[in-house]
């Protein structure tokens, strides 16, 4: 397998998040501590006479405080889903233990009738799946209270990670529980009943929260009437370096070095457009008698009355590093990513 082919296969098994800042991940973990803390002392108010030391915590309140401390803008870690979704979890398997008392059954049946639950009542919660296996577990012990666990631990120490979460957050400026309204807009946009379609057509309603969707539909917005009232001829560049048809590889190489551009037009000696050579083309080719023509790519025009949105939509059909921009077949400019990066940077600076 060549090495182009072998990284492209492992890359989805990769890390699939931005690495979060350090000052982040110290804030959530001491939420987490803390909250932790907090659950096991209302927990021993629950269990009057039992030892200072003696852990009452259960398996997934580690899960809940990692959803609550460090994603507590997360559908999943709101209280609704936190206090619900491990409750009826833990219902759930209470009921399944009325029925059989076998583990190798009542766990996954446990597990389903969890999900269902949690599902009926929009009250998604990952933890919620291990609750359920934990009172299954925990039905075998001689000392399991029976339908009191769904009370303390469960109940009791959720509610007790919630109320921690809300004071944690909000002291260390993180927004918990997460209800803001997406900001004003006074132009019309979609509705959130349009956003709220949107999210479960994609399958997204779990991982991405409505508020959250309104505020990127709306911050898109305002990038797009930044640039809206420019054309491709305002941000274009004029002065450019093109090559024709016959040029050879190693010349295309020299080229590329001496220019440091991502891409090369090609024109006739009429400076008619005939396409874009990319910088990648060049990788791994060692036929000299390969021309420009031969690594060309037809990426088409567009005017230079094209508004910018329109060049963004052009630059992402195909994923091309830049956009020739012709008149009558005339290369007159070029637009490339650098300068719609550079230029979106200074317009949102500015305004």
């Amino acid at each position: 397998m060549q090495s182009g082919s072998r990284m492209k296969f492992l890359r989805p098994f990769g890390p699939a998040m931005t690495a979060p800042r350090r000052g982040d991940a110290l804030r959530a973990g001491c939420g987490a501590v803390v909250g932790l803390l907090v659950c096991e002392a209302i927990l021993h108010l629950f269990a009057p006479g039992m030892a200072v030391g003696h852990v009452l915590l259960i398996a997934p309140f580690g899960a809940t405080a990692f959803l609550i401390f460090v994603v507590p803008n997360s559908p999943l870690a709101q209280p609704w889903s936190a206090v619900v979704g491990n409750g009826v979890a833990a219902l759930a398997a209470l009921a399944v233990l009325e029925v059989t008392e076998l583990p190798i059954i009542a766990a996954p049946l446990a597990t389903l009738l969890a999900i269902l639950a949690m599902a009926a009542l929009r009250a998604f919660h990952p933890p919620a799946g291990a609750v359920a296996l934990a009172t299954v577990l925990a039905s075998r012990a001689p000392d399991f209270p029976g339908p009191v666990f769904a009370l303390s631990p469960v109940l009791a120490g959720t509610v007790a990670l919630v109320a921690a979460g809300i004071l944690w957050n909000r002291a260390t400026g993180r927004v918990y529980p997460f209800r803001q309204p997406p900001p004003p807009n006074h132009k019309p946009g979609p509705t959130q009943q349009d956003l709220a379609a949107l999210l479960d057509r994609l399958r997204l309603a779990p991982n991405i929260g409505l508020g959250d969707l309104a505020r990127i539909v709306t911050e898109s917005d305002k990038a797009t009437h930044h640039l809206g009232d420019l054309t491709a001829a305002d941000i274009m560049s004029r002065r450019l370096v093109t090559t024709p048809s016959e040029t050879r590889l190693a010349d295309l190489g020299h080229l590329f070095r001496q220019h440091r551009f991502k891409t090369l037009p090609l024109t006739d000696a009429n400076q008619r457009y005939l396409g874009l050579v990319d910088q990648s083309a060049l990788l791994g080719r060692t036929d000299s008698a390969l021309t420009a023509a031969d690594l060309a790519t037809p990426v088409p025009p567009l005017p230079p009355d094209a508004t910018v949105p329109q060049v963004l939509d052009h630059l992402a059909d195909g994923h091309p590093q830049a956009v020739p921009i012709t008149t009558d077949g005339h290369l007159i400019g070029l637009v490339t990513r650098s300068d719609l990066i550079a230029l979106l940077a200074n317009r949102l600076r500015d305004g």
